[in-house]
């Protein structure tokens, strides 16, 4: 049996490094000559407000130039930068480009030729991936004809792992990536996920180490100078290894036992060959979930504050990127709002899938999906809505005043500085380089 073969290196110099871990992983050996090369970073979140932490969050723009100048020397001149943040304003163009001028992504164009693109300003083409999945993928990545895959080395809250195969959400349009988030009992979002490398052109995987996130995948998590690369021609491979680097077992990841699954392979590495550094020289376990009480109805944080009245119920797979950006900010309002008064046994709902528990005095409903589902529910005796989709920060704000959460009006405000509290974390940490986020 033929292996797959993955290759860990540590990161030491630019470019050497990156020249080292394609080298020994044999990612060029597939690229076509004058091929049209597409590269997917990992540029999760971005805001004008402020700076914020990136470590671990977003691509390294190290890594990136590293990639590009390795292509101009195998001849390849058509390099096309792609990605499609999530904004909390749909239609916001602002944003991704202000991402792309910071990361140096301008500079990449007049020295290289690079073109970046936004994928929400593009066309998409929809793409049958099989047992009635079907998604519209952004048309650049599909017509290419290879594609440099770079993501981040980080846990997530809901997948377990962020990594190759997840990292291709970020090509799909706004519709597909709330349908991953369903209720189906079978075909939820991992079992979704799990199929989005499925139609990709030839691709080559990089997973960028150079920082590593704990509990991703924003910049709330917990963030780690790993200096690791990994990388290999089969992304799946590389998904496996960068598990098992995180500290989770293959069989642990259900999009990637999934992904293993639909592909025939087995739940573990052996049928891959590691090169490089071993395995267990890089791995370092990496917590990915946040912590909840025993009942799962608030933060175990906020329990440990004393908290009484109020039950935040735990999200679930069905609550999509959109209102789970708002999820962390509005724990934060409510967890600064308690000042040791039991709240009038509020519960707040989110999602697609939960119920109102019977007794409660006041329930929220917060977004669009939850409203739509529970309007009409039996079991509630005042219901409190929010209904955007995703909601906007003073309507959470004024949902949680009418249920006697006072919270601080200045907070929603100014909510968009909040990423740039969590800076705080890593100052007088050297480790923690700027300028890997930057191109001279």
């Amino acid at each position: 049996m033929k292996k797959s073969k993955v290759a860990i290196v540590a990161y030491e110099k630019p470019l050497e490094s990156v020249r080292k871990v394609v080298a020994f992983s044999n990612g060029m050996d597939h690229l076509p000559a004058k091929a049209k090369v597409f590269i997917k970073p990992n540029i999760v979140f971005w805001t004008r407000a402020t700076d914020f932490p990136k470590w671990g969050v977003i691509t390294t723009s190290r890594v990136i130039e590293d990639m590009v100048i390795l292509l101009k020397e195998q001849g390849i001149d058509d390099i096309t930068i792609g990605e499609g943040t999530v904004m909390r304003k749909p239609g916001d163009k602002e944003t991704p480009a202000h991402a792309f001028e910071t990361l140096g992504y301008r500079v990449l164009k007049d020295r290289y030729g690079v073109k970046s693109i936004n994928i929400f300003d593009r066309s998409f083409e929809k793409i049958d991936l099989g047992k009635g999945v079907v998604l519209n993928f952004n048309s650049d990545i599909l017509n290419s004809d290879f594609v440099v895959n770079i993501p981040v080395l980080k846990t997530h809250a809901m997948t377990t792992v962020s990594l190759g195969i997840k990292n291709l959400k970020g090509m799909i349009d706004t519709p597909s990536r709330k349908k991953c988030h369903n209720t189906h009992p079978e075909k939820d979002l991992h079992f979704m996920v799990a199929r989005l490398a499925d139609k990709m052109p030839p691709m080559f995987t990089l997973i960028d180490g150079i920082y590593s996130l704990e509990r991703g995948p924003s910049f709330d998590g917990r963030m780690r100078r790993s200096n690791l690369l990994i990388a290999s021609s089969d992304v799946l491979s590389a998904d496996l290894v960068g598990a098992e680097v995180l500290g989770y077992q293959p069989s642990e990841v259900q999009h990637l036992a999934h992904a293993a699954g639909n592909r025939g392979r087995p739940y573990d590495l052996s049928d891959v060959e590691v090169v490089g550094k071993s395995l267990e020289s890089a791995a370092s376990h990496h917590r990915y979930d946040f912590p909840y009480n025993k009942d799962d109805t608030l933060p175990l944080p906020m329990e440990k504050m004393g908290i009484q009245g109020l039950s935040f119920r735990k999200y679930d797979l069905s609550l999509c990127t959109y209102c789970s950006g708002l999820i962390g900010p509005a724990l934060t309002s409510i967890a600064f709002a308690w000042k040791g008064e039991p709240w009038d046994d509020v519960e707040i709902l989110n999602g697609k899938v939960m119920a109102p528990t019977p007794g409660k005095k006041k329930t929220v409903l917060f977004g669009k999906c939850m409203y739509q589902l529970n309007k009409d529910h039996p079991d509630i005796q005042e219901m409190i809505a929010i209904k955007g989709c995703p909601p906007t920060p003073m309507s959470i704000e004024k949902a949680l005043n009418k249920a006697g959460i006072k919270v601080d009006p200045a907070f929603y405000k100014n909510i968009e500085q909040l990423p740039g509290y969590f800076l705080k974390r890593y100052e007088d940490k050297p480790e923690f380089d700027e300028s890997f986020f930057r191109i001279k």
